[in-house]
């Protein structure tokens, strides 16, 4: 099966430069943007988008249909110092259609997101604490918007994923809610995407945390239809 990728730069010719990936399918299908790396320390999504590159590069994965849209590592600068970011990038993106984002890398990241309308936004993070045990942190869960198509999708693959993990405490929830100025929000409210976003815990081994991100992933370009 021929797979047509191509490599093109974000903020090209300015400090905050980052490669994106597009990834073509033989037929036509969804359009999936996905994200990773939007903070320098959250380091499985980053190794977790880049493994998933390099599989599609070496043909051990396969874009049946449609088109996948990839950054891998949004923030480069932050992630050779293993921070968050200063400005915290995932703050910066537009919350209305009157707004502007607010930082050079987040405007070309949405312009690359505006100019390809995806029908699916994935934005990979990581966080602290155990979802599951503490309903006020962040770690292990998917967070999608409350009255977004994608929410019926979200809970059916958290309880596949969650069939495949013993350890209860660690397994992954559900979060509904808004956050202006994310990624994740701006493509849902300006782009109509469904838009999800992955954490991971930090609690758990870095291995760990990059299993599930690649296959939260996968399990998503299932739905979408872009894998079987």
């Amino acid at each position: 099966m021929h797979i047509d990728i191509m490599k093109g730069e974000l903020a090209k010719g300015t400090k905050f430069h980052t490669p994106y990936y597009i990834v073509k399918g033989p037929t036509i299908g969804a359009t999936v943007m996905v994200t990773a790396g939007v903070h320098g320390n959250e380091t499985a999504s980053v190794k977790a988008a880049k493994q998933f590159v390099h599989s599609l590069q070496q043909g051990l994965l396969h874009v049946q249909k449609g088109t996948l849209v990839i950054v891998p590592l949004v923030n480069q600068q932050a992630y050779t110092k293993r921070i968050r970011g200063v400005p915290d990038l995932n703050r910066t993106f537009p919350s209305s259609a009157h707004d502007k984002p607010r930082h050079p890398l987040s405007a070309d990241l949405f312009r690359l997101a505006a100019q390809y309308r995806p029908a699916w936004y994935i934005d990979m993070h990581e966080a602290n604490g155990l979802s599951r045990l503490n309903p006020k942190v962040l770690g292990q869960s998917l967070l999608t918007d409350r009255r977004s198509p994608s929410v019926k999708i979200v809970r059916q693959i958290v309880k596949r994923i969650n069939r495949s993990i013993e350890r209860q405490a660690t397994h992954f929830t559900v979060r509904l809610r808004e956050l202006s100025g994310s990624g994740r929000t701006a493509a849902a409210r300006l782009l109509q995407a469904k838009a999800i976003t992955v954490e991971t815990s930090w609690s758990l081994s870095h291995p760990i945390r990059v299993k599930y991100q690649k296959n939260i992933l996968r399990q998503l370009l299932k739905r979408a239809g872009l894998m079987h």
